[in-house]
């Protein structure tokens, strides 16, 4: 899989040693940066990154994961999620078909941030769960198709 990665100052440390685990199994990473200090420059290439399709997947660390998260979600087509636990970034993929991981540098440490990425790598959506229908409806949106699914 190709994993765009990226972080603002804060994070560079986190992101090396994601970036690190992600090409120990086998992920070709490309790292997007970490010196521009508004995050969400950062956010949106890495989302423009994965919607034009050049990477399968992303990650964006910052202090808490939550500005990343919002600037990503931001890019039409970017399904970001906040990854704090393990359960999480399972469903992030299971439930959400999320395409970007975002992780706090400050609220994370390095092993469960380790362990977030690669559960959230190994999971694939199964558009047969009765999650479907609520990520057709957030894709429907994103296309301007705004249809009532019930």
């Amino acid at each position: 899989m190709k994993i765009a990665i990226g972080c603002d100052p804060n994070a560079r440390h986190l992101k090396e040693v994601l970036k690190k685990a992600c090409e120990e199994q086998g992920h070709i990473v490309e790292d997007m940066g970490s010196e521009d200090p508004i995050y969400a420059n950062t956010a949106i290439a890495v989302g423009n990154n994965v919607v034009s399709g050049k990477s399968d997947r992303g990650i964006l660390v910052c202090g808490t994961g939550i500005g990343m998260s919002i600037a990503a979600n931001k890019v039409k087509g970017v399904y970001a999620a906040l990854l704090t636990d393990v359960y999480s970034a399972e469903r992030a993929i299971k439930s959400n078909n999320s395409n970007i991981a975002c992780l706090g540098a400050f609220t994370v440490g390095e092993k469960l941030a380790v362990e977030l990425v690669r559960k959230w790598l190994s999971c694939e959506f199964d558009p047969l769960t009765s999650s479907a229908p609520k990520v057709a409806k957030y894709k429907e949106y994103d296309e301007g198709r705004d249809i009532i699914i019930k």
